[in-house]
């Protein structure tokens, strides 16, 4: 009988994994923010709750946020994950717009939840390059934060959405 696997494309890095109870399979059960963390070493992704109420594991599936901690690997068979570690420039080192927008208004303390949060904000910036407050604020809805001041994350929003508008020379007309 042959082993069943699956394959997850996570950052652009196409991993074929094991599936089984056996030491360095996937197990059934697993979650993906577990294997994300504890069989890719990708640790950026947090495990807040482990009951998808705070946000802290949202990665990209597809490109759509999704919370790892409730999502099953098995079922991502075939999918395209995205990590807040995939966000950084692999050529240059140099960090997404939306990470260094937190980083320059100060949008975190122990930064615990900020990887979920920066990762919606990805996903909300990939799909609309000019957010209202309202938007903005619907998008985080999801994100549990115990020690900052939600105001400095929609500062961070708000410069990423400066950042990503075209400059008056790059317009056609």
């Amino acid at each position: 009988m042959s082993e069943r696997s699956i394959t997850l494309t996570v950052n652009d890095q196409s991993h074929n994994l094991k599936v089984g109870t056996r030491p360095g399979s996937v197990d059934p059960s697993h979650t993906l923010s577990y294997t994300l963390r504890e069989t890719l070493g990708l640790t950026g992704t947090k495990v807040g709750c482990d009951k998808g109420e705070c946000g802290a594991c949202t990665v990209l599936m597809e490109g759509e946020p999704v919370l790892s901690c409730l999502i099953l690997t098995i079922e991502c068979d075939g999918k395209s994950i995205t990590t807040i570690e995939g966000l950084e420039n692999p050529q240059t080192g140099e960090l997404d717009l939306v990470q260094q927008s937190f980083i320059d208004s100060g949008a975190f303390q122990c930064g615990f939840c900020t990887p979920g949060m920066i990762m919606s904000v990805k996903a909300l910036l990939g799909e609309n390059s000019s957010p209202t407050d309202e938007e903005i604020k619907e998008t985080l809805s999801g994100h549990y934060c115990r020690c900052i001041s939600h105001y400095h994350v929609l500062d961070a929003v708000a410069g990423a959405v400066t950042k990503n508008l075209p400059k008056a020379g790059d317009m056609d007309g």
